[in-house]
């Protein structure tokens, strides 16, 4: 039998009765990873690790002992996440060789749940970008539509999961860079709370708006990752320190007297007209369930992507100063000098998009530029975060597209990065309130490739997001 195609908990069930050993599955996932090799999904594969992984876990199975639902699970995780040992090149050439000398907390949780880790994701370089061509070894093919991409930056991630390399992954989202290539791949991808999931050994890209969080087959399946992944780190200062819950006790079953809001400036120009009437449709289902739906204006959310592009690159060409191949990192031969080392460095380390939002982040925060750029963008983000306050005092959740379009074309928007930013204009006011959100696929345009919507929610109500996205998930069938 193939065992790819199942959830978690269905697997976790077939674990505990003896019938499927995590040894047979992750045999079976790395001969799926060999077999579409030619996704590029996966940078590195950790067969003899997952191996060793997965034949503890039954021997402990074989003991009679209770173990967590995640226990003997084959997932993957994206080249930005250390794993003490293992490279973590985040898809760029200046990390190509670096090995980490620890392991991310998360990587950690994952381990002491006994999950199976056999690879790491393909990503765009520095986790910039929202279609995965931009790293540096390879482009990710999306597996739904091979001329497609997968969207990104953990377009690797979304891309594994939806060809079946992995039952689970977990990503990273700093503007939207879960859940833009789960809906592309017609997977579901959670943007948690910020400070929910600790970003300790997740190398930073915006260290203010970074996120990891988890891309599964189904909503139920993305509650128990976020049950491995939450929690608080002494380690990590930004970690929020909230009380720990069970996210398996989100489902209700119903949306009765739940206030779904649309916010009407989310439904003009630049939405494809098949991805609105999915929205549409879906706002109608969640109706016909007994929520009520509000229609909301947010005038500053149209403001969110020029912010969030000012805001990350900023605090990239903060993060990335220190990559200039001294310690770690490619390094050139016989330098003149200091500066022509980093120089160097530098320009042969880094891809075109990285050194665009390096150049942009660097304008934005020198003398004369400062007030008029990135002091103004501060500004606008309190604005958002105050309207997203005053429409959750209106609603418990926001309906909104994940993405103005299905997956495009490879190359499309290759040479338009304006068209590539907008892309994410749907996900970046999330992150620059840093609210929860998760996407889900919600049908198929005429060309068989997925749609997802994005339901968005307060600060730690990620309960009351998996609540709805699940009657969604498993009642949508039935109308």
């Amino acid at each position: 039998m193939d065992y790819t195609k199942l959830s978690i908990l269905e697997l976790a069930k077939l674990l505990r009765e003896g019938k499927v050993t995590s040894v047979e599955l992750t045999k079976q996932v790395l001969a799926k990873i060999k077999e579409k090799e030619h996704l590029h999904a996966l940078n590195s594969v950790m067969e003899e690790y997952a191996l060793a992984r997965a034949s503890e876990v039954d021997q402990m199975f074989s003991e009679g002992k209770e173990l967590p639902t995640l226990a003997g699970i084959p997932i993957t995780i994206k080249d930005n996440i250390n794993i003490k040992g293992f490279n973590t090149t985040c898809s760029s050439k200046f990390l190509e060789n670096f090995v980490a000398p620890y392991s991310a907390t998360i990587v950690e949780n994952l381990e002491k749940n006994y999950a199976v880790i056999v690879g790491k994701n393909n990503m765009d370089e520095f986790a910039m970008g929202s279609s995965t061509e931009n790293s540096a070894f390879y482009p990710c093919l999306n597996p739904r539509n091979e001329e497609c991409v997968p969207g990104g930056s953990s377009g690797g991630s979304a891309a594994a999961v939806a060809a079946d390399l992995g039952f689970a992954s977990v990503g990273t989202d700093t503007g939207g860079s879960v859940r833009q290539p789960a809906s592309l791949c017609g997977v579901v991808g959670l943007k948690p709370t910020y400070g929910l999931v600790s970003r300790y050994g997740i190398v930073a890209f915006a260290s203010s708006l970074d996120q990891a969080g988890p891309l599964t087959k189904t909503v139920k399946d993305s509650a128990v990752m976020l049950n491995a992944l939450a929690g608080h780190d002494a380690k990590e200062e930004t970690s929020a320190n909230v009380e720990k819950v069970d996210y398996m006790d989100s489902f209700t079953g119903s949306v009765k007297g739940v206030k779904i809001g649309l916010i009407k400036e989310f439904f003009g120009e630049g939405l494809d007209e098949e991805v609105k009437n999915a929205i549409l449709d879906a706002a109608n289902f969640y109706k016909s369930k007994g929520a009520e739906i509000v229609e909301i204006s947010m005038p500053f959310v149209g403001s969110a992507l020029a912010c969030y592009y000012i805001l990350s690159s900023a605090e990239a060409a903060s993060n990335l100063s220190r990559f200039d191949g001294v310690k770690y990192g490619v390094s050139v031969d016989d330098p003149k000098n200091l500066n022509d080392l980093y120089l160097r460095n530098r320009s042969q380390g880094f891809g075109k998009e990285v050194k665009r939002r390096i150049m942009l982040g660097n304008y934005v925060l020198s003398s004369g530029y400062y007030d008029a750029y990135y002091k103004k963008a501060k500004k606008v983000q309190r604005l958002l975060v105050q309207q997203f306050a005053d429409t959750f005092s209106k609603c418990d959740v926001i309906l909104s597209p994940t993405s103005p379009t299905v997956a495009f074309k490879i190359g499309e928007k290759a040479n338009d990065p304006l068209a590539m930013y907008l892309s994410d204009i749907y996900t970046v006011p999330v992150n620059i309130a840093e609210l929860p959100a998760i996407s889900i696929p919600c049908g198929l345009n005429k060309d068989n490739l997925p749609i997802g919507m994005q339901l968005i929610g307060k600060k730690f109500s990620e309960k009351t997001l998996f609540n709805v996205a699940d009657v969604f998930e498993t009642m949508k069938g039935e109308n």
